[in-house]
């Protein structure tokens, strides 16, 4: 490998780590942000069902945009402007719900745009490596996430103001993110193999498998995120502080199933790697659902981070596989339903939580994630130009930056 794909992995992966980081600040101060701006229960689904809404928007836009502007370029200045946003979130006061309105929408169209073009980028570099490294990028998210949600805890432990909370991350991540982005590395479109499509447009028959993988990935993630606190309290019978553990045990298993994924995609396959990843995220619903106490409660939302952590990086690599000469498209239209699934997780537990049981209500996102089982076929290599089932490095385009190179 050259020291311009070198670069340009490492600038992306610090892309990633920064969209993890900025998103988990904006999650986990949504009490915060409610408080400061003086919006009602009644008004705050709203806000929050927005961002996700603009997102999708922002990732249709992003899918003409590439037709003209490299990935490269829409990352290089979406990034800015999803800190900045985040930046405005804190900077209001109460009764401004107007400026969160604006700076919220900001946020998600942006978000949408940052996150096609960063999985562009990253798809593309794993085809001129020639091997799987798409998980390695999703652990620098899951990293970023995790150093987040640490900052927004200690400013809620401090009592700091949103906007003390956000200028100093938003001070170090921007600089740094722009410089980085001088080393982004384009990719180009591999030529398509067969009839496919790959080479002249998307077929969503063929695409919708993954994009309902994507779904139910995202369900699950947002039960965890939106659920476990509430589900260990009122359910499991667990102090508040025990409460909060659960998501950040998730984080630190979906960091360290990432980080160790790639390795196992290298030398089992993507399809092994994501039926084992099923089967794992599974069975935590299962343990959550019928465990009796907090402590087993525990091990089921360890087993999800584990489980579901490669579910996502991989279908966007799958995406990249199944249409090489039109991945960009194909990605920003999976990239939609990221959102899809996390408007209709959160809701969709609380509505049969209430009505039915939360114990029951964990039992649906098991069965959706188990539907993977069926599409995991979609995640087999395509036959490529060459004659195998991997990508080859392309020597004639692993010198082509953005800056450039």
């Amino acid at each position: 490998m050259t020291d311009v794909l070198r670069r340009g992995r490492a600038s992306l992966a610090f892309s990633f780590f920064a969209q993890g980081a900025a998103f988990a600040l904006l999650v986990t101060r949504i009490p915060a942000v409610q408080d400061r701006y003086g919006v009602s229960d009644a008004l705050l689904p709203a806000f929050l069902a927005a961002v996700p809404v603009l997102a999708g928007v922002g990732s249709v836009t992003t899918e003409q945009l590439v037709k003209r502007v490299r990935p490269s370029r829409l990352l290089r200045w979406s990034q800015p402007v999803v800190l900045l946003a985040l930046l405005g979130v804190g900077a209001g006061g109460q009764g401004q719900v107007a400026a969160l309105a604006v700076a919220l929408g900001v946020f998600g169209l942006a978000v949408g745009a940052l996150d096609a073009s960063m999985n562009m980028l990253g798809v593309s570099l794993q085809r001129t490596y020639g091997r799987s490294i798409m998980l390695g990028f999703h652990a620098a998210y899951s990293l970023g996430g995790i150093v987040g949600a640490s900052l927004a805890w200690a400013g809620a432990h401090w009592h700091l103001a949103l906007w003390v909370s956000y200028l100093p991350v938003v001070a170090v991540l921007l600089p740094a993110a722009l410089v980085g982005s001088r080393w982004y590395v384009d990719g180009e479109p591999a030529p398509a193999a067969d009839d496919r499509g790959g080479g002249t447009g998307v077929v969503f028959k063929l695409l919708l498998p993954l994009c309902l993988v994507m779904t139910f990935a995202y369900i699950g993630d947002s039960t965890v995120s939106n659920w476990s606190a509430k589900y260990l309290k009122d359910v499991l019978g667990s102090s508040e502080q025990l409460a909060t553990v659960p998501y950040n045990v998730y984080m630190v298993t979906t960091l360290v199933g990432r980080a160790v994924g790639d390795h196992g995609v290298r030398r089992l396959g993507a399809v092994t790697v994501v039926r084992l990843g099923t089967l794992v995220a599974a069975g935590g619903f299962a343990v959550v659902a019928v465990a009796p106490g907090a402590w087993i409660g525990m091990l089921g939302f360890t087993l999800l981070g584990l489980g579901l952590c490669v579910l996502v990086p991989q279908t966007f690599a799958a995406a990249g596989r199944m249409f090489p000469g039109a991945s960009d498209t194909a990605i920003a239209r999976l990239n939609i339903f990221n959102y899809v699934g996390f408007l209709i997780g959160s809701p969709l537990v609380g509505a049969l939580g209430d009505t039915w049981s939360y114990r029951g209500a964990m039992l649906v996102p098991m069965v959706l994630v188990l539907v993977t089982l069926v599409y995991a076929r979609s995640f087999a290599a395509q036959p490529d130009r060459y004659g195998g089932g991997h990508e080859r490095p392309r020597t004639a385009d692993v010198g082509r930056g953005s800056n450039g190179l």
